[in-house]
């Protein structure tokens, strides 16, 4: 949006604070500050660890530009128009004039001329000294956000402190209710529908609170773009479904979420995509499945579900990369806080936003992290199909990571302890916990995570009925299909997930036996956990 000289010529640059060019070699169409992608009609996208910023002009000038606009313009929303034209960023094309900015750029000249702010030179007024101290205010916040270095600094500002994209001096994100979005007039969709007017239009394309959490999640995993979506389960449709193209190849692992094996299983086939399944750390396999098919995607959890195995991130992606072929870690059971695996190579980072992100076992959500390119693929085709989130979920997820890193450190303890304790145990034939030496992939967890987690898997020396009878004697954790929350969750795999299958064929195909328990440790006290499972253990 175009603006007059007389206010372009004194912002500062927002990396050296130095006047972009000097007052009397101020052009007629001076030099723009290069505008963000979404003032150039993309989608908006406000990262949240940018340099972008917003001048917020004097009150007094505010009062006096919004008297001009009601006398000068049919339109009072231009006020607001122009107050939003103040704004730069990180791209360098100009984005074209519209009949609002060309009316909003007469305004703003004859508004400043009235209110004597604009001095014989042009810049000698409190209008230049407030933009020229709001401008230093704004860099020194730019700098202070890039200094966020730590998961927590970054779960509790990232997308919010430094850039958020909803005007308001509230701390917390207001949730942003609406289906759709409105535009001023036929011009401004003409500016829209050609890119140089930036809007959701629709609510299955966007949201303002959706938004300041996707660009949180992207500080937390050092991606370039987040996507969030309606379910963990509807992230990993989504990634396929727009990734893979039809006669594709997508390499996955045995132990894996069961739904979206199945869906991997039972539903790609059918678009004549080809599957292969290996186990989690069958590198051997991996590379003769790469070397006899055009791959497309190998996609796996890592740590997986229920046995917690443990990708070498950095070495699949070598190998697949070298043969064109994407990688997506669906790190779920690590969340951000204890592994990045974008930084280790994979192209894509999947996360059940209802687990350890949201972390209160009240809300549903998934996300998918990665470069610009891909996520705008995937986004098209999420665009199209739905499965979008929920302002109010998304809402509660913003406020669920702001602790993310304190209650992850805490099940890491936890677990780690636990996981310690249970192999003591005689009542326990083993345990599976990728903070333990005795785990197969103990040395790679060791080198790419940071902490293990706050699930333990473990099997009871009995059989179905007796690890029945263990589960249903403790007190504090509650049966649910679920983990990573503040409560303690525990269930018994070959009754939660796959009691429609055989003994013979669960534990066959899937190594799920009876025994098997998956415990999701919550912030409950350590010593009252761990005397819970005494007790429990004792009755069998």
């Amino acid at each position: 949006m175009a603006v007059s000289s007389a206010f372009y010529s004194p912002l500062l640059n927002s990396s050296s604070g130095e006047r972009l060019f000097s007052d009397s070699s101020a052009p007629s169409h001076p030099k723009r500050i290069p505008f963000p992608s979404f003032l150039r009609g993309g989608t908006p996208r406000f990262a949240g660890l940018s340099s972008a910023r917003v001048l917020r002009l004097p009150p007094k000038f505010s009062r006096q530009l919004r008297t001009k606009v009601r006398r000068n313009c049919s339109d009072i929303g231009v006020a607001h128009i122009a107050v939003a034209s103040w704004s730069n960023g990180s791209a360098s094309s100009e984005a074209p004039r519209s009949a609002v900015s060309t009316a909003t750029d007469a305004v703003l000249v004859s508004a400043t001329e009235d209110a004597g702010l604009v001095g014989g030179d042009g810049f000698e007024s409190s209008l230049v000294e407030s933009l020229a101290d709001e401008g230093k205010a704004s860099v020194s916040a730019a700098n202070a956000a890039a200094s966020l270095s730590s998961d927590g600094s970054l779960a509790v500002h990232g997308g919010e402190r430094f850039g958020r994209g909803i005007t308001t001096n509230a701390i917390t994100t207001p949730v942003v209710n609406t289906s759709a979005y409105w535009f001023h007039n036929s011009d401004e969709l003409i500016d829209f529908k050609e890119k140089r007017h930036a809007s959701f239009e629709y609510g299955r394309y966007g949201n303002p609170t959706t938004q300041v959490l996707e660009e949180k999640m992207s500080a937390l995993e050092r991606a370039e773009s987040t996507l969030f979506v309606s379910s963990g389960m509807y992230a990993s449709v989504a990634m396929l479904s727009s990734l893979v193209p039809a006669g594709g190849h997508v390499v996955t692992t045995t132990d894996c979420y069961r739904k979206t094996r199945i869906f991997i299983q039972n539903e790609l086939p059918k678009l004549g995509i080809l599957v292969t399944i290996i186990d989690p750390a069958d590198i051997e396999s991996l590379k003769s499945a790469l070397d006899q098919n055009n791959v497309s995607i190998f996609f796996t959890e890592s740590p997986t579900n229920p046995f917690l195995r443990c990708v070498d991130i950095e070495l699949v992606s070598q190998l697949c990369h070298d043969k064109g072929a994407l990688v997506c870690i669906d790190g779920t059971f690590a969340s951000p806080v204890n592994q990045k695996a974008l930084t280790l190579g994979a192209d894509l980072v999947l996360h059940s936003a209802t687990k350890f992100l949201a972390g209160h076992n009240d809300v549903l959500g998934g996300c998918i992290s990665g470069s610009e390119e891909l996520i705008s693929r995937i986004r098209m085709f999420h665009h199209v199909i739905g499965g979008v989130l929920n302002p109010n979920a998304a809402y509660m997820i913003i406020r669920g990571m702001k602790t993310l890193h304190l209650r992850v450190q805490n099940q890491n303890n936890t677990a780690l302890a636990m996981a310690k304790f249970l192999e003591e145990r005689p009542k326990i034939i083993r345990v599976y916990y990728p903070g333990l030496p005795s785990h197969p992939e103990h040395h790679i967890a060791q080198r790419q995570m940071s902490g293990f987690g706050g699930v333990v898997s473990f099997e009871v020396a009995g059989d179905l009925n007796t690890t029945k009878n263990f589960i249903d004697s403790l007190k504090i954790p509650y049966i649910a299909p679920s983990f990573g929350g503040c409560e303690s969750i525990v269930d018994q795999p070959a009754i939660m997930s796959y009691w429609d299958l055989s003994e013979s064929e669960r534990t066959t195909k899937y190594g799920i036996k009876d025994n098997l328990v998956r415990f999701s440790f919550g912030v409950e006290g350590f010593e009252d956990l761990k005397a819970d499972i005494v007790q429990a253990l004792e009755k069998i």
